[in-house]
């Protein structure tokens, strides 16, 4: 008898109940729409925060006191191929502009600077360009949208006496980024969707099959945004994680519903009743889905304990979509199929078009037969091959990319290259010090500071101002001579802080700051996710051997993505032919977040192939005939399910900013290594090594509550199920 609890009784139930399960899915995307529509844009931030108090917060929040807290001054870039920046004429079109900008009002505007109140400075030595600095008013997140209002009049006016204007800045820089995000999110969902959607035609043969799975993807990812916009009514979140809960709602949505789908149609091919054929898929593939959707949510929990903006708002979008694709697949798909019945078969592709499930003596069964002929060497040589993709690694540079990360046909890259070349990139960036007490202009430490910004070249001239509140001080801004997100400024300021204890603030100790937090909690992060993938696996399958060694392949797949990722996005190798932009680093983000998420992954396909697997082992106790039946049955669905994976998440790598082709290209390698190697090699030969011993448990575990995630072992006469082309019938 089934548990109360249980996936299969949560499938009979939504078969039994369609109308009214679908009527409430129905009511849910409803309510989500709705909140998504009032809501989530009102928790999205570009703004990255730290959640615990690093020295660049404290250096932010002492200058707060001191009424010098964030000043955002944007500068437009103005650029001639006709005469001089300093005719007449020309100064006086930019005092024109100038004074458009300023008519916007102090809500929007506190100051603005034109070329001609301080030509020599802010016009370049060869004439052809200029910079007119532009003071916004209030912090970084009122910025970010009186920017909107600033470069429309700078674009209208742009042209005027043969100047080209732009805009560059922290601000302007902000809503490029954001611009671009959602443009390469409208890339990968039309590119995954696309692909997908043909995929999932090739592999069932028939449009229907193919469209529910796409269907309840959608489905997930617009509950995860709701949830999303509830969430962030606690706590602003990154808008990255409209990005993060597209990519995986549309990667794990499709997976887990064309697992189900396919032993749905398998139980129906064998001759079983509508109803019990959902309930065997709900006691079997349904257990692999929500095993494989908890072994998502425990890696990326892991990501929870980074006290960064960025990774706790990634995690969450990417575990509330996880979850949102689980809690579907065990209640709105068995209510579809139940709805669909056979018509799920409905539009059928021609023979000569359908995707033919393997068999023993398909390509899939003949490789495992010759792999575990020789399991010793093939596992050597592979897990060599894997080992030396994963060398490139060591050599990788996390950082940030600055606007190295837009493409270089965006106008804001352009005006920061034009800053770069003819005048000081850092003034849009500078290093801020806060300096508290009275008398505070004579503290020796301010003099210090003046001698060690001199004698680094990377430093302009130190400006020192009074406070303009009770909290008596004076405030420090260091200029930088160079890209204030290069390695050069990151030295620089590194340098600066060992010469003083006072707290050194600006942009790029804030990124000092994020890439020490980074790498303090990699190996927190590593940890935490191997000890909970570890124990959602014992759960699963009851034995050390089987779970250690789940763990132990995937973190070779995942080195060897690493690797390939560095070799390719950093050192450039093929970055050209597959249309990346190379750079010298790795976003600081991007390993512990690919760990996190690969994990996740690669746990998902490993949990579904080992329940296939001990699901035939449980029957006839034959270790290798398990292992060939296990990987030869699933290899339609694996395979299907990585390529739709692999193309959900090269649709994100083909988008223009860096970040995103990073990541994108990172999660497509590991899977597709994962789906390949790992699956078709690395599994049968140490498995065929370890013997009965893949399934040991230390009788001082046998406590452990027994959460078969095969189901229950079939105790009828009918034969072992052979696979079945089910889209060969009729």
């Amino acid at each position: 008898m089934s548990s109360r609890l249980s996936t299969e009784r949560l499938a009979r139930a939504s078969a039994e109940h369609p109308k009214r399960v679908l009527a409430i899915w129905a009511g849910i995307l409803i309510a989500s729409a709705a909140v998504i529509a009032s809501l989530l844009s009102g928790v999205l931030s570009t703004d990255q925060k730290f959640l615990n108090n690093p020295e660049s917060m404290r250096a932010t929040d002492q200058l707060t006191a001191l009424g010098r807290g964030d000043v955002i001054t944007e500068s437009v870039v103005l650029t001639t191929a006709k005469g001089s920046m300093r005719d007449p004429a020309k100064l006086g079109a930019m005092d024109a502009l100038a004074a458009k900008i300023g008519a916007l009002g102090p809500d929007v505007v506190a100051r603005v600077i034109p070329p001609s109140a301080k030509p020599d400075a802010l016009v370049s030595k060869s004439g052809t360009s200029a910079v007119m600095s532009v003071t916004l008013t209030g912090d970084l997140n009122a910025a970010n949208k009186e920017i909107k209002k600033v470069q429309p009049i700078v674009a209208a006016w742009s042209g005027t006496a043969d100047i080209k204007a732009e805009m560059a800045g922290i601000a302007s820089f902000n809503r490029a980024v954001n611009t671009q995000s959602e443009e390469d999110l409208k890339t990968g969902e039309s590119i995954g969707i696309m692909v997908g959607l043909l995929i999932l035609v090739i592999v069932f043969g028939a449009l229907v099959s193919a469209l529910v799975p796409v269907a309840l993807a959608l489905v997930a990812i617009t509950v995860a945004l709701a949830l999303t916009a509830l969430v962030g009514q606690f706590g602003s979140l990154s808008f990255f994680v409209t990005n993060m809960i597209t990519m995986m709602g549309l990667a794990v949505g499709i997976d887990y519903a064309l697992f189900i789908i396919s032993r749905y149609r398998e139980e129906r091919a064998r001759g079983v009743a509508k109803l019990d054929a959902i309930e065997h898929a709900g006691a079997t593939s349904s257990r692999a889905v929500f095993f494989s959707g908890m072994s998502v949510v425990v890696a990326l929990a892991g990501l929870l304990v980074v006290p960064m903006s960025v990774f706790v708002s990634l995690a969450l979008g990417a575990i509330l979509v996880a979850l949102a694709a689980v809690v579907a697949a065990l209640t709105f798909l068995p209510a579809l199929l139940s709805l669909f019945g056979d018509r799920i078969n409905a539009g059928r592709l021609p023979r000569f078009l359908r995707f033919r499930d393997s068999t023993e003596a398909g390509f899939w069964g003949r490789l495992v037969h010759a792999v575990m002929r020789r399991p010793g060497i093939t596992f050597a040589v592979t897990a060599l091959l894997l080992v030396v993709a994963s060398l490139p690694y060591w050599g990788m540079n996390t950082g940030a990319s600055g606007v190295s990360a837009l493409p270089p046909d965006l106008p804001a890259r352009q005006a920061f290259e034009t800053l770069k070349r003819d005048f000081s990139v850092g003034q849009v960036s500078p290093v801020r010090i806060p300096v508290l007490g009275e008398d505070a202009a004579n503290d020796p430490r301010v003099a210090a500071l003046r001698t060690a910004a001199a004698a680094n070249p990377a430093f302009g001239p130190m400006n020192v101002t009074p406070s303009t509140t009770s909290t008596p001080g004076v405030s420090i801004d260091i200029p930088l001579l160079v890209d204030s997100a290069s390695r050069q400024a990151e030295r620089a300021v590194r340098d600066l802080r060992t010469a003083t204890d006072l707290p050194v603030g600006g942009g790029t100790a804030f990124n000092i700051d994020y890439f020490d937090l980074s790498s303090t909690y990699l190996p927190i992060v590593v940890a935490l996710v191997l000890g909970f993938s570890f124990i959602v696996l014992l759960l699963a399958f009851r034995s050390v051997v089987a779970s250690a060694l789940a763990i132990f392949l995937n973190l070779l797949s995942v080195g060897a993505a690493f690797g390939v990722l560095t070799l390719v996005m950093q050192d450039g190798w093929g970055a050209d032919l597959l249309g990346f932009q190379q750079v010298e680093t790795i976003e600081a983000w991007i390993p512990i977040f690919l760990f996190a998420v690969l994990f996740g992954l690669s746990m998902d396909y490993h949990v579904f192939l080992l329940s296939r697997i001990r699901e035939r082992f449980l029957v006839g106790r034959d270790n290798e005939k398990a292992i060939v039946y296990g990987i030869s049955s699933s290899a339609r669905l694996i395979t299907g399910a990585a390529l739709i994976m692999v193309a959900v998440f090269g649709g994100f790598a083909a988008g223009k900013l860096v970040m995103f082709q990073q990541m994108g290209f990172g999660l497509a390698v590991a899977i597709l290594v994962d789906a390949t190697l790992v699956r078709g090699i690395l599994v049968p030969a140490t498995m065929r090594l370890l013997g009965r011993w893949n399934w040991y448990l230390p009788r001082w575990l046998a406590w452990l509550p027994k959460v078969s995630i095969e189901g229950p072992v079939p105790t009828t006469t009918a034969p072992a199920p052979t696979p079945v082309a089910v889209t060969e019938q009729g």
